[in-house]
């Protein structure tokens, strides 16, 4: 099997137990790095609006995941993607429980419990699952006399078995219905697992903008009630920068969870729509007109049309079936 070279799946491979506790370390620490980086921001700017601190909170988080990654020329270990989103999810929901949730109301209290539960129990089921891997079957480079397997899948038009299998450039893997590759879940998205992503991806901006709405009310409160100052700073700066932490997850969550959609509705993947052009069946090639030219002689007319540019290749979709039976095919079961 095509290995998976990223994530979990890299830490299962792994021979010694204590890579894998050294990673899970790394990554934990990560987490906590940034969160921390983050949680300066309302100490060092306390009259700006949150809105305001929101670039500033991006800025910073990136930079200290950037030196986050610097650890590994140090320590000689490397974090991993999936223990980070795994780690933050258990953070905010630690923050949740020890700070916010006596502000909450019983029934918000029952929906974001059930959904941070609901988002480890989705991530275990991905990081587990097979996203749909293909084999390399030597019949099939005889069938379609191709010499090896990646020729063979972009000339699926030869092999209809092999029709939307695509290669994975990050980890070689060949996978059938492939989207994209994704680093936070530390796995392909493709056939047997792309209903799964969508849902984790939805339930992240469900369960961020609860969590967003539940420490509003939090700060709120504790403004109002004149109870601020006497709250524990470093637990109120906590509950801020997770805030702010998770306003950025859904803004670029809703767009990527949008793009999705529109990829569902026409029947697309991302995979396809980047590199169409390595894919025969996406590609019309359409003559361009011939221009002709008159060329008078002495006793008569003769026209004659001018050597024919290269021929025009244009984008076409023969998956797309319309929008009511692409959606109907993606929420079919296997």
């Amino acid at each position: 099997m095509s290995r998976l070279a990223s994530g979990l799946q890299r830490l299962r491979r792994s021979s010694s137990p204590w890579e894998v506790l050294w990673s899970a370390l790394a990554s934990c620490g990560l987490v906590l790095f940034s969160q921390l980086a983050v949680a300066m921001v309302p100490r060092l700017f306390p009259s700006l609006s949150l809105l305001a601190m929101l670039p500033i909170v991006g800025l910073v988080f990136l930079a200290a995941i950037v030196l986050g990654r610097l650890w590994r020329r140090f320590i000689g270990v490397a974090a991993s993607a999936p223990l980070f989103v795994l780690f933050n999810i258990l953070l905010l929901w630690g923050v949740y429980v020890f700070v916010i949730w006596r502000e909450t109301s019983s029934l918000l209290d029952i929906l974001i419990n059930a959904e941070c539960a609901l988002l480890l129990w989705g991530l275990y089921r991905i990081l587990s699952g097979d996203p749909g891997i293909v084999a390399c079957d030597s019949s099939y480079l005889e069938e379609a006399g191709c010499k090896d397997f990646l020729e063979a899948i972009y000339s699926s038009e030869k092999l209809p078995m092999l029709s939307r299998v695509r290669q994975c450039t990050w980890c070689k893997a060949n996978i059938r219905g492939y989207d994209h590759h994704c680093p936070a879940f530390g796995t392909c998205i493709g056939q047997k697992n792309h209903r799964l992503f969508m849902a984790l991806l939805t339930g992240f901006v469900v369960a961020e903008s609860t969590y967003t709405m539940c420490s509003t009310k939090y700060i709120t409160r504790c403004i109002s009630s004149g109870t601020i100052r006497s709250e524990n700073p470093v637990s109120l700066n906590m509950v801020i920068s997770t805030m702010l932490f998770s306003i950025l997850q859904v803004l670029w969550q809703i767009v990527f969870l949008m793009w999705h959609i529109y990829c569902i509705c026409f029947n697309i993947k991302t995979d396809e729509w980047i590199n169409w052009k390595k894919y025969p069946e996406f590609q019309m090639k359409e003559q361009p007109r011939s221009v002709t030219l008159v060329v008078y002689n002495m006793a008569h007319v003769n026209p004659f049309p001018t050597a024919n540019a290269d021929s025009e290749v244009k984008f076409v979709n023969p998956y797309d079936k319309g929008m009511l039976c692409n959606i109907r095919e993606f929420l079919k079961p296997e």
